[in-house]
């Protein structure tokens, strides 16, 4: 066991070497490349807005600084997650028992999700099985389509925020799918924006090989610069899953001056 807790440092301390981290240099070159050439500015505004989030951190990594930015401005926001990100430690148990990880990671979002300027009447969470969106019984899916639908109904916000529709992990792309068809069912298309924030599309996808341009279609770019320490203060409370996580994937969201969203066609 001390191995290899030694050697899955020696990883991570490597990993956060650029030249040594093509993800990073992958990930580094997307997100230029859509900021110059790829992306249209995106002013905040004044529309309410539910932002979905599979995990505890995934908000604050994706819309920290529009969740910020918006609360300044005093407009109504919700946070929904769905999942109870019970299973980020599977392959490190010793850093964090699988039996702790529910509260920790509840207590870290409503504390991180307090400094971008959210109560806790604002914050739910459906406490589905991490890992789990991608197979869930046709009772559990019908239940949780309902609870999206009577959350959007009751809050009528004007913008809902998703992780992007090819994120590469089965629950970010599951709650796109969610969400997509609760609004189908509300037939709410003319009347709320669908906006999809990248977390690990940038990471996981060799752009070249498989991921296609018009994933990429759509892109806004959205100034943080004014609230970014603001973000970092959120993103540094998700301490238990900085041990788990890349050093150069927390890096890049730490440093970014822009948040990237896409628009998707309903």
């Amino acid at each position: 066991m001390q191995i290899i807790m030694y050697l899955t440092k020696v990883f991570y301390k490597v990993g956060d070497i650029p030249i040594f981290n093509p993800l990073y240099i992958h990930a580094y070159i997307i997100h230029q490349w859509l900021l110059i050439f790829r992306s249209q500015p995106l002013p905040v505004n004044q529309k309410s807005a539910i932002i979905f989030s599979p995990h505890q951190d995934d908000e604050t990594l994706g819309c920290g600084g529009l969740i910020a930015l918006k609360r300044e401005m005093g407009v109504p926001i919700k946070v929904i997650f769905l999942t109870d990100g019970q299973k980020s430690h599977t392959a490190t148990p010793w850093i964090q028992p699988p039996e702790n990880l529910i509260q920790v990671r509840k207590q870290e979002a409503t504390t991180a999700l307090h400094i971008l300027g959210l109560e806790v009447s604002d914050i739910h969470f459906f406490n589905l099985t991490d890992s789990t969106l991608s197979h869930l019984t046709s009772e559990q899916y019908e239940n949780t389509i309902k609870s999206i639908v009577e959350l959007i109904r009751t809050f009528k916000p004007g913008e809902i925020y998703v992780p992007h529709r090819k994120d590469n992990h089965p629950d970010h792309e599951c709650t796109y799918q969610f969400i997509k068809t609760a609004i189908e069912q509300l037939q709410l298309s003319l009347e709320v924006e669908l906006l999809q924030y990248p977390i690990w599309i940038f990471w996981l996808s060799p752009l070249f090989f498989q991921l296609k341009l018009q994933y990429l279609s759509g892109a806004y770019r959205l100034p943080i610069n004014s609230i970014l320490e603001k973000k970092k203060q959120a993103i540094s409370v998700y301490q238990s899953q900085y041990p788990i996580l890349p050093p150069r994937f927390i890096k890049s969201f730490l440093e970014k001056k822009y948040e990237i969203f896409f628009k998707a066609t309903l």
